[in-house]
């Protein structure tokens, strides 16, 4: 594996990423806009093991071109050597995959990059923002810091979406997409100062597209003065 890859996949290669393949066992419709394919993981888990937010890159034909795009693990079992994998649905050759997805079939895969650092001190409370795309990540963020409450600013429709919060101790702020995400930027500055100032840890978490992500990032980190210990961002798609 890895030699038809492409230039990303040689220098995944060289920095001694590690190569596996999924296999199908099923998948199901949880909205008409987002799927769960459910996987064998060809003995990643035993070899990798779990942490909070694990994500993976797939490797998905692109008209004869290889294209990789990465998602979280969701309900990983080692044990079992099962887990899922969530898809917003989309116009592409990844969300073509997942339409068409059934038992028994196959996709390569490569680990590499993925980690996960337990916010220290631990947070007193977690300020979120994600998106249908981040969705299985920030279910598993709250999972492993769910000692903490948490403000979660979500851009799109919640409705039917597998959202695993608790409405005791996370507030989640719904926002439609507008502006190529500048509606978001602004919420979120609109509010997080404010909150900021009401708690002794915060720990602030970023995952949306990179543009939005990079906006969000420099506005905490440098206009907010947040320490980088307690900000993590990942951009998630390209606008």
């Amino acid at each position: 594996m890895g030699q038809g890859h492409g230039w990303e996949g040689a220098v995944l290669k060289l920095l001694r990423a590690k190569d596996f393949v999924f296999t199908v066992t099923g998948a199901e419709d949880v909205t008409p806009e987002y799927r769960r394919v459910h996987l064998k993981d060809g003995g990643m888990l035993a070899v990798t093991g779990v942490h909070p937010t694990m994500w993976v890159r797939l490797w998905f034909d692109n008209a004869g071109k290889p294209h990789q795009r990465a998602y979280t693990l969701v309900d990983a079992d080692p044990e079992a050597g099962t887990f899922s994998l969530e898809f917003a649905l989309h116009e592409g050759c990844a969300s073509d995959w997942a339409r068409a997805a059934k038992p028994g079939d196959t996709i390569e895969a490569t680990v590499h990059g993925t980690d996960f650092a337990h916010p220290d001190p631990a947070p007193s409370h977690v300020f979120a923002i994600a998106d249908t795309a981040s969705l299985p990540a920030l279910n598993s963020l709250l999972a492993a810091l769910d000692s903490a409450p948490a403000t979660v600013w979500f851009e799109g429709e919640r409705d039917g979406l597998p959202f695993r919060t608790a409405e005791s101790r996370h507030d989640v702020r719904t926002l439609p997409r507008r502006d190529a995400g500048a509606h978001l930027v602004s919420q979120v500055k609109e509010a997080l100062p404010d909150l900021l100032k009401s708690t002794a840890e915060p720990y602030v978490w970023i995952a949306c597209d990179t543009a939005t992500t990079r906006a969000l990032t420099s506005y905490v980190r440098k206009e907010l003065g947040l320490p980088k210990q307690r900000v993590n961002a990942l951009g998630y798609w390209r606008p």
